[in-house]
Parts: structure tokens; sequence; C-alpha cells
């Protein structure tokens, strides 16, 4: 697919056509979540506050008093521009209110509100320092700020549905290492004998935990059992030789069978798979009766689906936190979003390579584009060339060369919202290819060698750098004993 790039109208424009003579009043809105918020007035023109900082609250009545302090001495067609940070949810109904009075707003981040504070004023802080500083912000960094994009009402359910899914996706994932950490202490762990999170596993969890008792029951008790309670006509399950094998393991090992309290701890296991599965359930309702439906509402065409590594779970991440794509008016400053791209640190004609990247975007479109590249780099010949190319003539690790195929995956998420249209697979000189075809590329022309993967791991580049410093501090060395 050709990257081909959407333009629209710049969002943010200090003075537009016709507004030469137009008197501009910038209000500052420092917000807060428990306390009054506060704001200032400043005057475009003569570059000067024409109020005090006013202390209000979310209510009409007192924010009427803030837009009537900025249209003090100010004539009738005066452009009113608020920029505020964005702080909790504070800022959704302080918006509504502006945007419905005609008021211009601009969300910045907390950053960038410190950065200029410390240019303002280095050593203090307050309230009211950070209202001004947010009505600089508009004079001194206006290529930097975007119109607010309000999200409707379904985008912000679909918001909050996502992040209460990775929430549970979270929680999910650490009763599942909690389960295997206990395995490991009870029964030198049971993945080796069978999936740890699959049925077999968590009946044995919940029934037979105790290896004392496994060996003293007979093996046709607990397949009589097993058959009972999954209605199954298997004579034995495959699993239950390995299980006793490794119930005499632990047996033998642990000796004594008050050296660890099974009951007790078996219970204890019973209340962790009792509350996996309840996360699970609530998991699944979640993603099938509200993410899915709010995501096809507001993506019906589902073009998202059509890149490799894409699912409707992460288009619907995708539709949710990104909005309206012609918020962004260029690639360049969609890049600048997301976060996936790195630092910059150039002088001259030096410039630093290998920086972390700036992590500035919503954590939701990081994680989410680091696991779709992950695997679209095996189905995908273009983004294949990317991560083979870091890996094998860049000497990037395997994380670092996905963090590069996310940046490019996000470019191809832009493009498709941009133009409403599905993605092509193309090989990387844009022939049109079917998937079948873009399989057996990157299998065969973009397999990382396994040598090249050790040569770039981690713990290997950390030592190899740690030995050029050494090497640089012995030589430095030489060259003072040899001047002595």
């Amino acid at each position: 697919m050709a990257l081909g790039i959407c333009r629209f109208g710049t969002p943010h424009t200090c003075m537009q056509k016709g507004d030469a003579h137009m008197t501009v009043r910038i209000i500052g809105i420092d917000l807060a979540v428990t306390a009054s918020h506060r704001a200032i007035v400043l005057d475009l023109a003569s570059n000067s506050f024409v109020s005090k900082v006013i202390n209000f609250h979310a209510s009409p009545a007192e924010m009427d008093g803030v837009l009537q302090a900025a249209r003090t001495n100010a004539p009738a067609e005066v452009r009113l521009v608020a920029v505020l940070e964005a702080t909790a949810m504070s800022w959704f109904p302080v918006s509504c209110y502006l945007l419905n009075q005609g008021v211009e707003v601009y969300r910045v981040t907390g950053q960038q509100t410190a950065d200029q504070r410390r240019v303002y004023q280095r050593h203090a802080k307050s309230d009211r320092i950070d209202a001004r500083v947010l009505a600089r912000l508009y004079v001194t960094l206006p290529e930097r700020l975007h119109r607010l994009h309000l999200p409707s009402a379904a985008q912000l359910e679909l918001q909050r549905a996502c992040r209460e899914r990775l929430r549970l996706t979270a929680q999910i994932a650490a009763i599942k290492n909690r389960l295997l950490a206990t395995d490991r202490l009870a029964w030198l762990g049971l993945r080796d004998i069978l999936p740890p999170y699959e049925a077999a596993a968590r009946w044995i969890r919940n029934h037979w935990y105790n290896p004392w008792r496994v060996l003293e029951t007979d093996a046709t008790a607990i397949a009589q059992a097993w058959r009972a309670q999954h209605s199954t006509q298997d004579m034995a399950p495959s699993w239950l030789h390995d299980l006793r094998r490794k119930a005499e393991q632990v047996v033998a090992l642990y000796d004594d069978p008050q050296r660890l309290d099974y009951e007790r701890l078996q219970a204890s296991v019973v209340r962790e798979q009792a509350r996996l599965e309840e996360l699970e359930a609530q998991q699944r309702h979640l993603r099938l009766k509200v993410i899915r439906p709010l995501y096809r509402q507001l993506h019906p065409q589902r073009h998202l689906e059509t890149l490799r590594g894409v699912g409707p779970d992460s288009a619907a991440i995708y539709v949710a936190f990104i909005g309206d794509v012609r918020r962004f008016p260029s690639l360049r400053q969609f890049r600048g979003w997301s976060g996936l791209i790195p630092f910059s640190d150039q002088s001259g004609t030096a410039q630093a390579k290998g920086l972390h990247i700036t992590q500035s975007g919503p954590d939701p479109i990081k994680t989410t584009a680091f696991l779709d590249a992950n695997i679209a780099r095996l189905y995908d010949p273009q983004i294949a060339a990317v991560y083979h190319d870091q890996m094998v003539n860049k000497g990037k690790h395997h994380l670092q060369a996905i963090c590069a195929c996310a940046t490019h995956l996000l470019d191809r998420v832009y493009v498709i919202l941009c133009q409403n249209r599905p993605y092509e697979l193309r090989d990387v000189d844009g022939t049109p290819i079917d998937a079948r075809q873009a399989r057996q590329i990157c299998k065969l022309r973009y397999q990382v060698p396994e040598e090249i993967r050790r040569r770039n791991n981690y713990r290997v580049r950390t030592a190899r750098a740690e030995r050029r410093v050494e090497q640089r501090y012995q030589q430095r060395e030489r060259k003072q004993r040899s001047k002595g």
C-alpha cells in the first residue's frame, strides 16, 4: 500500500484570514479536580493580562463570569481562545461549555505546561502561575497547539470500555502469574504436564492439588471423577499418568506432608481460580456486548481489520483514541501524537542515534501498536522488511525493531482512516500480492538468522557497550602513562 498523506486545513493559526485586526483574548485555565479552577485573560495585541486571576467552578453561572471578564473593554467581535490542561476529566465539562459559547479551545499536556513554566518561572509553581503559562502557550508555541477534538458520547464510552478491558487483562495476567508461581511451589510446575489454564489444569487445582492424596487414590477413581464432571467417554485422560509421576517427585522431595499445608494451599488456589473465571467472564462480556457494537457503530466499514495483525479489539482501540483523524493535518503530527518516535538530539553535523521513544501518546495506542506490529511483521512484507533492516543492518534488538515496525503500522492506520479504504498487501517494490504470497516472502526473504538474534540480544549489547567503555578508559590510562 503506497502511503498517501491526506491534507487538511491547519488546526491552529494565530490570526486567520481577515482577522489581522481582530481583537483576540486568550483565556488560560488551570483546571483542578476538587478545588476551584483558575483562569486569567491575556490580550494578544498588547501581550498583557487584562484581568486578575479568576476562581470558578464548572457551573454555567461562574463560567459566564469568566467570559464576561474576557470581553471587558473589548469590541463586540472579539475572538476568544481558551487554553487548558488535560487534568483528569475536569476538562470535559469546561470544554463543552466553552465550545457551546463559540470559544476556540486548545487542550495541552501537563508536560507542555511544565516545560513552559520552567522558562516562565523557574523556581516557583502555583495555580496562578500555571494559568498565566497556559495563556502564554498560545503566543509562544502556536505550532504545537491543536484545536480540541471533543469526542462523541459513543467514542467516550468506547474509550472507557477499552481501558476497562485493558485493566481486566492486566488483572487476569497477574492472577495467572500467581497460579504459575504456586504450581512451581506445590507441584514443581504443572505446565510440563498440561497447559496451565485449560480445563484439566483448573480441575486438578480445584480437586486434586494435594500430591499425597493423588498417590493414595486409585487412578481409576480419578479418571471416573474427571469423566463424571466433564461428560467424556475417555477411559483415562492422557495426562493422568504424568500427574501421578509428578506427584511421586513432589512427595520424594518434600517427604513430609506437613511441609506445606496443601489443604489451605488448595483453598487459596481455588479462590484465585474463581476470581480468574469471573474476570474472564467480565472481559468476554465487555468485548462482545460493549466494545464490538460501539466499534462497528463508529467504524462500520471495518477497513482497519484489513491490516495484518489488527483484529477487532485492536481496531476498536485505534478508533476510540484517534477519533477524528482530520485533527492531525499531517502524518508527522500524527506520529508525534502517538509517541512511538525517538527523541531527537542534533547539533551541528552530529546527531545522536538509538535514543528511546518519546512515549507522549496514549498508552493503549502504544501498547496495541507494539503487539500488532509483532504479528504484522510475519505477514506483511513491507513491515517485515523494516524489522529485518533494524535487526540485520542496524544491530537493534527485538524490542527496538518492533517499536520501529509499530511506527510504520500506525502510519498505515492513519492513511486508512484518512482515505477510508481497505489496506492492500504489496511487496516492497509496490507489487500487489495476496496473503499467501506475502507470508512466503516474509518467511523466505526477511527471516532473521538466530545468530543475529543472539548478537543483538540486550544483554550481549550491554556487555559489548561496557567493554567499549572499559577499552576507552584503558586507552586514556595508557596515554597518560606515556606522557608521564
